[in-house]
C-alpha cells in the first residue's frame, strides 16, 4: 500500500498510509491528514485513489501545493515525488514508478495550461506567512531524570524535536531510544506537546496520545526523560 512520509526539516513527523480512496489534507482537526501549521490553509489539498493511480489536488489553498518543487493544481503521484504543503514535505513511496521517457506527467498549474515552477520568493513567503503566528512569550524544558546534551532547553523554534535525529533540539542518547520520540510547537497562543506515532508520553503522570497544551510546571515524560516545562518571565 501507498504511503506518504511527512516530514519537518528533514525529520519525520509521521508515516501516513493511504488508505482511503479520499483523504483530505489541511490545518483544522477534521482533516484526515492534519498539517498544524499556519502557512496550511483549513483544507488544503486532497489525496484520491483513481483505479491504480494516486492523484494529489489543491482546493483553492492560500499558499498553493507543489510536487517537485512545481505549483500545481492536480498531480498524480508516483514514488520518490516530494509534496510541499507550508512549510511540511511529504515524500510519496509507491509501486508506482514515473515514466521519465514521457512528458504527459507535466505538474499543471492553476490555469491547467501553464507549468508553474516555485520560487524563492514563494518559498520566502510561506516561510514568513508561518512566522507571523510566533508569540511573544518564550517557554523551555528544564531536564529532571534522564541524560541529554543540557540540562535547560529554551524553546525558541516553531518546532522543536526530542529524539535520536542528529537535528533532534533535544537530542536523546542511547542505542535504543526513538529518532523521534514527542514534537512541541510554539503557537501565538503558547506551546504544544504532541506524542510520535506509536510512542508513549505522559504529562503529569497521565497517558497522552494526542496534542497537549503545555502549561507552567508541567511534568512531561518520555522515552527516558522527565522534562519540567517553563514559561520565561
Amino acid at each position: 500500500m501507498a504511503k506518504l512520509m511527512l516530514k519537518f526539516k528533514e525529520a519525520v513527523v509521521k508515516e501516513i498510509l493511504l488508505d482511503k480512496e479520499v483523504m483530505s489534507i489541511g490545518r483544522k482537526a477534521e482533516n484526515d491528514i492534519v498539517i498544524d501549521n499556519q502557512a496550511v490553509s483549513s483544507r488544503h489539498a486532497q489525496i484520491t485513489k483513481e483505479g491504480d493511480s494516486i492523484f494529489i489536488e489543491d482546493t483553492n489553498s492560500l499558499n498553493g501545493t507543489y510536487v517537485n518543487g512545481q505549483k500545481i493544481f492536480k498531480s498524480e503521484l508516483f514514488n520518490g515525488d516530494v509534496v510541499l504543503i507550508g512549510v511540511h514535505t511529504m515524500e510519496v513511496i509507491s509501486d508506482k514508478i514515473r515514466d521519465t521517457d514521457t512528458k504527459s506527467f507535466a505538474v499543471r498549474g492553476r490555469s491547467m495550461d501553464e507549468t508553474m515552477v516555485i520560487a524563492p520568493d514563494d518559498q520566502k513567503k510561506i516561510l514568513a506567512s508561518a512566522d507571523k503566528e510566533k508569540p511573544d512569550a518564550l517557554g523551555g524544558f528544564i531536564v529532571i531524570e534522564g541524560t541529554t546534551d543540557k540540562k535547560d532547553y529554551l524553546l525558541k523554534e516553531r518546532v522543536t524535536t526530542i529524539g535520536k535525529e542528529d537535528n533532534a533540539a533535544i537530542h536523546l542518547k542511547g542505542f535504543f531510544a526513538p529518532k523521534i520520540a514527542a514534537l512541541v510547537n510554539r503557537r501565538k497562543e503558547g506551546y504544544f506537546i504532541t506524542p510520535a506515532s506509536g510512542k508513549s508520553l505522559k504529562v503529569n503522570g497521565q497517558d497522552v496520545n494526542h496534542r497537549y497544551d503545555l502549561k507552567d510546571g508541567d511534568i512531561v515524560e518520555t522515552a527516558g526523560l522527565k522534562l519540567q516545562f517553563y514559561i520565561k518571565e
